[in-house]
């Protein structure tokens, strides 16, 4: 069911050139793996004083609208599959307005898990609350630990760990891959820009990222 709420993410030509980060944790390479390497993943940290991060083969989107098929290639990567990115984004029917909803996203990472795994969550304010947080980061947490990796729908700007600022004004799609602290800070991947292919980020700053928007988990 598609709801107002999850609009549609593609990545400006703005937001490309704002967005910043600095490189950190999961990411395995700087390009995604030979389609022949079915290789699984190789596991970051294994849950040890509550922290865990899976191992992501990243791949950076090839063109400014591809954000969300990128965020659930590089979802999909840490269970070990190559899957092409075209084909993502022709069965989620994005375009060059981008992907229209977290909605479209959900259902082709179940396809391709094939298991009912992912479930879309809103957070229809304009700033998620105590509750809508604690259950961002039990959500990261429990998915991380079953070892899969998020897909959010951000639009904003959000400042990472390391004070970096990361501008998606006109909306983005990125993968959360891994948390320390039990949950309070979290790992992303994002497709954007190669060179910043991830940072972390307190859980509270990615709620309010999420807010007005939803992941799937």
């Amino acid at each position: 069911m598609r709801t107002d709420i999850f609009r549609t993410s593609a990545l400006t030509v703005a937001g490309l050139a704002f967005a910043g980060g600095a490189i950190a944790g999961p990411i395995t390479a700087a390009h995604a793996a030979s389609p022949t390497d079915t290789r699984p993943a190789t596991a970051g940290k294994d849950r040890k004083h509550g922290e865990r991060e899976l191992g992501v083969r990243y791949e950076a989107q090839p063109n400014f609208y591809y954000c969300g098929p990128a965020a659930a290639r590089n979802a999909l990567s840490v269970q070990g599959k190559n899957i092409d990115v075209h084909g993502m984004a022709q069965r989620m029917g994005t375009t060059e307005a981008g992907t229209n909803s977290i909605n479209d996203i959900t259902p082709v990472l179940n396809k391709e898990t094939g298991k009912d795994a992912y479930q879309s969550v809103e957070i229809r304010e304009a700033k998620a609350d105590d509750k809508q947080t604690d259950k961002l980061r039990t959500d990261i947490v429990t998915a991380i630990d079953e070892g899969h990796a998020i897909v959010a729908n951000i639009a904003g700007t959000a400042t990472d760990t390391d004070g970096t600022t990361h501008s998606f004004e006109g909306g983005h799609y990125i993968s959360v891959v891994g948390y320390r602290d039990n949950g309070n800070t979290v790992t992303i991947a994002d497709s954007a820009n190669p060179d910043q292919a991830s940072y972390r980020m307190n859980i509270d700053n990615l709620a309010d990222w999420i807010a007005t928007r939803g992941y799937t988990s």
